[in-house]
């Protein structure tokens, strides 16, 4: 499967989606749905909608990948993750289907998720794509409304080398006359959206062109104050590019005739974790010394994890760092602060980059400390080296976040 081994894993193609949608009654077509792309953002962004959405009183679902700890937190109804014994039983109803078709573990898991909303009746689902967006497993869809979150290097090797080529995978989650709001405009692909919306007919909206979001978080809506001293329950001056699209796609349903509040959009972003479970975006482990996680892992996720880290009041920086073989490491390595003390780590996974190796690589880019294969062990070691006003930080891959203990 593509989380533990990467590339060989991978299917570029709808036809097993399709396949088993079909065999299981087409259960993509009997709920409405959301849909989320995006290299940076796009988990945030789901799990904050999705937190709107049931707080307005929808019974929503939510199918977001990886998981962390345990694959039931992949599909969601109102916060509560999928019952076990569901699993079970529908591995066991389909497997002669799973025989005939052999897909891929993914597009196994998407299916099991259309199954699972269509049997709850839930009203709305909002749907995470796994990766890229046009050849995604998730694409079998036809949503309200569809979201596309910040576009960055990541995973080029399925997915282009240029972030035009990214962008353009991203935009195939557009559908004929359904409209679709890009949280950001970035000048480089914005172009590619503008074209893949014409073609399709569809009405493209740029949710930072209409939202704007103070340092105090005060929402202003066509330059109009709207929603004053909005309290993040997600941390990371990161979310700032997230929420203006989430607020926009919002506002979009509001037009479709959903019923939603400015009160059930204030709660649901203030208790998105409680209401939905999230984990891992800049999320506070201990107090004494301050220690946090965050799965930010390319470029553009790591630049924005150090940018919120320099924010963060500490003395010095314990940097736990665990990462996966396929990543631009030299790219990562450029971004992080050479005054800190590195734990070099690795995932239990066979993708996990050897915990010598990196640490060698990072030894050139002038990064030193310890190697310390095991996750848990760095941390012990890095709480026992750590003074109580030090910051110590665990991330570079969400493998290595998944695997600490007690989060």
């Amino acid at each position: 499967m593509f989380q533990r081994v990467g590339a060989a894993a991978y299917k570029n193609d709808l036809t097993n989606t399709l396949a088993l949608c079909v065999a299981l009654g087409n259960p993509q077509l009997k709920f409405k749905s959301i849909h989320v792309a995006g290299t940076n953002g796009k988990g945030s962004s789901s799990h904050m909608t999705a937190a709107i959405l049931q707080v307005a009183g929808y019974k929503t679902g939510l199918y977001t990948s990886p998981h962390l700890k345990e694959f039931t937190e992949r599909i969601k109804i109102n916060g509560q993750e999928v019952g076990q014994e569901f699993v079970v039983d529908f591995v066991n109803r389909t497997q002669s289907v799973i025989e005939k078709i052999l897909p891929s573990f993914f597009e196994l898991t998407v299916a099991m998720a259309f199954d699972y909303f269509a049997r709850q009746q839930v009203d709305v689902a909002v749907i995470e794509v796994g990766l890229g967006g046009r050849l995604d497993s998730t694409n079998v869809i036809t949503p309200e409304i569809s979201l596309v979150t910040n576009i960055s290097f990541d995973h080029m090797d399925f997915l282009g080398d240029t972030l035009k080529k990214i962008a353009f995978e991203k935009a195939g989650i557009i559908k004929s006359g359904i409209p679709v709001v890009v949280s950001e405009r970035q000048s480089e692909v914005e172009a590619v959206f503008i074209q893949q919306a014409e073609t399709m007919g569809s009405s493209i909206c740029f949710a930072a062109d209409e939202i704007m979001i103070n340092p105090g978080f005060d929402v202003f809506y066509n330059g109009k104050p709207w929603l004053k001293n909005l309290n993040l329950q997600l941390k990371g001056k990161y979310q700032r590019k997230n929420l203006p699209g989430v607020l926009s796609l919002i506002l979009h349903l509001r037009k479709k005739g959903f019923h939603v509040s400015d009160a059930a959009i204030r709660k649901g972003i203030e208790k998105v974790i409680s209401l939905t479970g999230l984990k891992g975006r800049w999320q506070q482990i201990r107090d004494k010394p301050l220690t946090i996680c965050d799965t930010g892992h390319n470029p553009a996720g790591i630049r924005e994890v150090v940018n919120q880290i320099l924010l963060t009041p500490h003395q010095h920086l314990h940097f736990i760092l665990g990462v996966v073989k396929e990543k631009d490491l030299a790219k990562v390595l450029e971004l992080l602060p050479p005054k800190a003390t590195y734990y070099f780590c690795q995932a239990n996974i066979p993708r996990a980059m050897d915990a010598q190796v990196l640490a060698e690589a990072a030894g050139a880019a002038r990064l030193y400390g310890k190697v310390i294969p095991d996750v848990n062990e760095a941390i012990r070691e890095a709480s026992n080296c750590a003074a109580p006003d030090d910051l110590i930080f665990i991330g570079g891959s969400t493998f290595v976040v998944a695997e600490i203990d007690g989060l």
